[in-house]
């Protein structure tokens, strides 16, 4: 694992300039290697979360071997949650993330808060479960609802576009989003939405999947990808076209540094990421100052 700063003017300085779709003109952009119109890209996306919702948290558990879920807690801990906050968490719909940082909330307010405030800041902590896909928030509903959460009211789910976000400007004390960015149709517009609705001095912090640099083991990971995610969606989840998307969208995505810099001219400050498992996955954070 590694970490990398990122200064905004040495990104563009060094760095190629990243376009999510370089080669293709300027009203088309990828669905995974397909060439599609940018009008089409949400439709077809959504189509893939309609279709996978129901087997989502299986299939990643399968995919991952259960790793997501500890890339979720260093997620969730390089947040570093704390009670009476609001929080925006995008593309999360099944409340994976959402759930981990109300859990770090609570071990917090049990450590330090004295009962009498306890349900004072409980009640004024907010956290915003937004996705674009009523599917995956069915999802998570029910899964709140299994883990006594249904009638929280620090829980909010919220049917959105990442690249235009109802929530107020300087709302929000931190930001996340896992695994959802490379799905959006214009990765500079849903950065520059997280950066809006920021209050100064929040964080934004993004896990996704990304590059291996390691020739070796990108030849065994590539292999995997290609090979054997879309296998075990049609053995599992029945569909096998959407894994094949989405092993498809993260070559796509672009490599680390690339990422970083555009964080940094979406206005972030203190760019960094944080490589796991040599690359497959990455965490970009940065604050707005």
């Amino acid at each position: 694992m590694s970490f990398r700063m990122v200064a905004r003017r040495l990104g563009r300085n060094i760095l190629p300039r990243f376009t999510p779709a370089a080669t293709l003109h300027s009203h088309a952009t990828s669905f995974g290697f397909k060439e599609v119109n940018e009008d089409e890209k949400s439709q077809l996306v959504g189509n893939v979360f309609t279709k996978v919702a129901s087997n989502y948290d299986i299939m990643n558990d399968v995919m991952s071997g259960g790793l997501h879920r500890l890339w979720k807690e260093r997620l969730v801990g390089k947040l570093s949650p704390f009670p009476g906050m609001k929080h925006l968490d995008v593309a999360g719909g099944t409340g994976d993330v959402a759930f981990r940082i109300l859990e770090t909330i609570n071990n917090v307010n049990r450590r330090a808060i004295q009962d009498t405030f306890e349900d004072d800041l409980q009640a004024e902590t907010q956290i915003y479960v937004c996705d674009i896909n009523p599917n995956m928030l069915d999802v998570g509903r029910k899964r709140a609802q299994q883990r006594g959460l249904g009638d929280l009211g620090s829980l909010v789910w919220v049917e959105g576009d990442a690249e235009k976000l109802t929530f107020e400007d300087g709302s929000m004390d931190g930001y996340t989003i896992a695994f959802g960015i490379r799905n959006v149709t214009h990765i500079e517009k849903a950065l520059a939405e997280a950066y809006r609705v920021l209050k100064k001095g929040g964080r934004f912090l993004c896990l996704e999947l990304s590059h291996v640099d390691t020739p070796v083991f990108k030849q065994l990971y590539d292999y995997y990808s290609f090979s054997v995610i879309p296998v075990l969606g049609e053995l599992i989840a029945g569909d096998r076209d959407s894994y094949q998307y989405l092993v498809e969208s993260v070559r796509k995505f672009p490599p680390q540094e690339v990422f970083a810099s555009m964080i940094a001219d979406a206005g972030f400050q203190k760019v960094e990421y944080e490589n796991l498992v040599g690359g497959v996955v990455a965490i970009h954070s940065g604050l707005k100052i």
